[in-house]
């Protein structure tokens, strides 16, 4: 039996047991990929016939147990998307039954009825399908029908910059079958008017992002106007070409790729352009206006332009932060960092400072905020491969100053005192040092 055999057999067996109940309460993350598992649940759901309610936390903890646990009676059911495989122990604690549909690492037995996780496969859950693909295929399990539900599924992967491998390529080779999605080549941004894209979008970050006047030279320059969906194939690859050009100077390799390429455009969603459909998403799950995320998800037209114009302002007002504390980045020794007080998003900021100004060191972002400093850290892929471990680094330089840090390799992140910058930020760049000078020294094992 193949890996992918192995986790649709997995998605079967949940979906014969959601079958039963009547009412399902379903506990979804915050980001583009929680968001869209949960309006595929609550799609597939409503299609079955089966009662739901919906509720979005950033992570889980005690109290999302706890008000779980408030509303929920014991012959009901429970599902956590994007989350749950790693806290057993919580999962343990709901005083119903619980199915996880899931991407991250599992750890430990899980108490749940069911779990839908591609690791237990024999799948990478980091990069080869995320929440909402393993919703999917649980959904398609429900109902033929759900094959719809695809391009949402494609929408979380791409939210959290994940590959077309294995799984991932599955979902996107029914959707294109069934016409649920189609591939436009090109520039990997919104739709839209074309100043108002390439001025304030920070996807890619250029020497023009953040100044509309540079902006409309630069198209005058290359004789394009008007709305990039707009462009004919010849007009698109100027534009590409053009860009291009600018990423070559500075941009890690990985950043252009990301940048130019196939757009996919979700054909059976309220909002086509998957990058939009992206924004819009991710913007509702920082600002915590979910409910306009999920409505979007269940296709409510009337709520299409507010979310759009809600978009396009964050996504302006993102840029001009950005392009502002880019003007402040030092360099330590092993190192760029940038300290700010209340920045829009540190994580936004610290990669766009690594894949398209600074891809030669990591980058660090120490943020005051709510009475506390939080630090955001990217690196590139080729970083890791020549010995980088943010994590290794953040939780032991975090460790030392009384915070705590931890993450992925490539992106970690931290909570720090306040007044203790200065001592974090210098035995961070020392550590980071050591394991890029000399591969493997300091890496967690």
């Amino acid at each position: 039996m193949s890996e992918l055999e192995k986790l649709i057999n997995l998605a079967k067996n949940a979906a014969e047991k959601i079958r039963k109940y009547r009412f399902a309460r379903v506990v979804s993350h915050n980001d583009a990929d929680g968001l869209t598992s949960a309006g595929i649940m609550a799609q597939a759901l409503l299609r079955a016939g089966i009662c739901f309610q919906v509720s979005i936390a950033g992570r889980l903890d005690e109290a999302v147990i706890e008000e779980v646990n408030r509303s929920v009676s014991g012959e009901e059911l429970v599902i956590f998307c994007d989350m749950g495989s790693g806290q057993p122990e919580l999962i343990g604690k709901v005083a119903a039954d619980v199915i996880v549909l899931d991407h991250h690492k599992p750890v430990g037995e899980s108490p749940a009825k069911a779990v839908v996780n591609a690791h237990m496969a024999g799948i990478d859950g980091a990069t080869d399908i995320s929440a909402s693909g393993t919703c999917y295929l649980v959904a398609r399990e429900l109902a033929a029908d759900n094959i719809d539900l695809a391009g949402l599924a494609i929408a979380g992967a791409i939210g959290d910059k994940q590959l077309f491998h294995t799984a991932n390529a599955f979902i996107l080779e029914e959707a294109l079958k069934a016409g649920v999605v189609s591939i436009r080549k090109g520039l990997k941004v919104g739709d839209g008017d074309l100043i108002d894209m390439l001025a304030y979008t920070t996807e890619p970050f250029l020497d023009i992002t953040g100044y509309p006047e540079k902006t409309k030279e630069f198209l005058d320059q290359l004789g394009l106007a008007g709305k990039i969906e707009d462009l004919s194939e010849e007009d698109v690859s100027k534009l590409a070409n053009a860009v291009t050009l600018k990423l070559v100077r500075q941009a890690s390799p990985e950043a252009i790729e990301a940048v130019i390429g196939e757009v996919l455009l979700l054909n059976r969603e309220l909002v086509r352009n998957v990058y939009d459909f992206i924004s819009i998403l991710n913007t509702c799950g920082k600002q915590k206006i979910y409910g306009l995320a999920i409505s979007l998800c269940l296709k409510d037209r009337e709520i299409v332009n507010e979310a759009l114009s809600f978009k396009n302002e964050h996504k302006k007002k993102l840029a001009l932060d950005i392009r502002e504390n880019v003007e402040k980045i030092r360099k330590g020794e092993n190192v760029w960092y940038v300290a700010t007080v209340d920045a829009l998003s540190t994580g936004s900021l610290a990669s766009t400072v690594v894949r398209y100004l600074h891809p030669e060191l990591p980058f660090i972002c120490i943020n005051e905020s709510e009475g506390i400093l939080k630090v955001s850290a990217r690196g590139t892929r080729e970083l890791v491969s020549k010995g980088l471990d943010l994590a290794f680094a953040l939780r032991e330089a975090a460790g030392a100053v009384g915070g705590s840090g931890g993450g992925h390799n490539v992106a970690s992140g931290a909570a720090i005192p306040l007044g203790s910058a200065e001592e974090f930020l210098s035995i961070a760049d020392r550590i980071i040092g050591d394991q890029l000078q000399k591969p493997g020294k300091g890496k967690s094992r």
